[in-house]
């Protein structure tokens, strides 16, 4: 799984830098300020949680009795959900989307959660 996650993280982390050159130049003067944080918000979440999945990835290779495989899974839906939800969300005003992107928040604690706990007791 660690190169599942390194690979994961390798790709989101270059979305995240696509979608915020994307944001900055092309949307703009489409997207009204709320919009716009709204989306920025979305690439910095990506941004971060990518990092976080080459870490998870890092500490899979090389400790793989943590098993932090469970933190990974959850930064993934936690990127999905969340950004994937915020990035809608400023594109297209949908606000029936906002009842996802909690989801994606509890998600990305539970991940680092999962996390602290299998690095506190390996």
């Amino acid at each position: 799984m660690a190169k599942t996650w390194l690979m994961l993280g390798a790709l989101f982390g270059g979305l995240a830098v696509a979608l915020g050159a994307f944001g900055a130049h092309a949307l703009k003067n489409s997207l009204n300020a709320y919009a716009l944080e709204i989306y920025n918000k979305a690439v910095l979440y990506q941004m971060w949680h990518a990092l976080a999945l080459l870490a998870v990835g890092l500490l899979q290779q090389w400790q793989p009795p943590l098993n932090v495989n469970p933190s990974g899974w959850l930064f993934t839906a936690g990127i999905v959900l969340f950004s994937g939800s915020l990035y809608i969300l400023a594109l297209t005003g949908a606000t029936v989307l906002g009842m996802i992107t909690p989801f994606g928040g509890v998600a990305f604690i539970a991940g680092w959660l999962w996390l602290l706990l299998k690095v506190w007791k390996g």
